[in-house]
């Protein structure tokens, strides 16, 4: 818990990451302008061709550009340049509320949270969401809260803040609109704290359009998804994994056991099934073996990045 005097004295950024946003920017900035006059606001042009960069470029906005085309990399950049204390990020496209920002940036001033998220759920308009969109938030959500033990309800909101040592911890490997999901769980992985704030989330303006791709960016954020859960949680990824395959192989197995057991000098009928059981069950035993090495191996890979965060602060 910080005091007021320390939460006051912090420097903020808001970034705000754009491709073909030039409708929506300036509207953007300006309301960022006017709930925080003393932020520095930077907007990142991801090779936009419709002028946003030209829309943005009002006084005191910092407009810079990232060449490697995808949110992702956008969001590594950001991380990488930025050095306030705490950092909002928001999307161009007018979706969510400026003046929310205030509830956002309280938890991280006082030192209460390492990562804050607006969730939109709560309070949406029509249309807001297309509804593959809103099962597939609430599906990743649950399987994120099963995992880690957390209480997530909005994994694809675009509209976050982050302190400064929050930033410095989590790694962006990906490059695509999977990049929220990717900085939820190693949040988590990383015991950081986060807090979600309600907050109303609108429908795009007419004229702009969403670059999110149902099918193609929701499978992005299932194989993101899996990659995090096999390299941060193998045990529970491949433990659940042998499971499955060990009831499979208790299943195909009961016929040949029953074979075993029943028929005059343990004659196996269901030779086949037999081979496929045992061959389920090995398969079984090696991915648990798998998941507990891994395991132990992430165990002091944890404990090495802690200590070597300790004794750089």
């Amino acid at each position: 818990m910080k005091s007021e005097k320390q939460a006051m004295s912090q420097s903020i950024a808001v970034a705000i990451p754009c491709y073909q946003e030039a409708l929506t920017i300036r509207k953007v900035v300006e309301d960022f302008q006017r709930e925080l006059p003393d932020a520095r606001i930077y907007v990142y042009d991801n090779n936009c061709t419709d002028g946003t960069a030209e829309a943005a470029a009002l006084p005191g906005v910092i407009v810079r550009r990232e060449k490697r085309q995808g949110k992702g990399f956008v969001v590594a950049t950001m991380f990488e340049q930025l050095e306030e204390d705490v950092v909002i990020m928001v999307d161009g496209d007018d979706t969510y509320d400026a003046s929310h920002v205030h509830k956002l940036l309280e938890p991280i001033l006082l030192g209460d949270a390492d990562m804050t998220v607006a969730s939109r759920l709560t309070n949406h308009g029509d249309g807001s969401f297309r509804p593959m969109h809103l099962a597939g938030n609430r599906m990743v959500c649950a399987i994120i809260n099963r995992v880690f033990g957390s209480k997530v309800t909005d994994i694809f909101s675009g509209y976050r803040a982050f302190s400064r040592d929050s930033i410095r911890h989590i790694p962006i490997t990906t490059k695509g609109f999977d990049v929220e999901t990717e900085m939820t769980l190693q949040a988590l992985y990383r015991g950081q704290v986060i807090r979600e704030v309600p907050a109303p989330y609108s429908t795009r303006p007419e004229g702009s359009f969403s670059k999110l791709n149902t099918w193609s960016d929701g499978s992005l954020v299932l194989l993101r998804l899996f990659l995090i859960l096999k390299s941060y949680k193998p045990l529970t990824l491949f433990g659940a994994m042998g499971l499955i395959m060990a009831i499979l192989g208790l299943a195909v197995g009961y016929l040949p056991t029953h074979d075993y057991f029943t028929n005059p000098g343990h004659y196996v009928d269901h030779v086949p099934s037999a081979i496929l059981a045992a061959a389920l069950m090995v398969l079984s035993m090696i991915s648990l073996s798998v998941g507990l090495i891994l395991n132990s191996i992430n165990l002091r890979l944890l404990e090495l990045e802690r200590l070597t965060i300790r004794r750089s602060k």
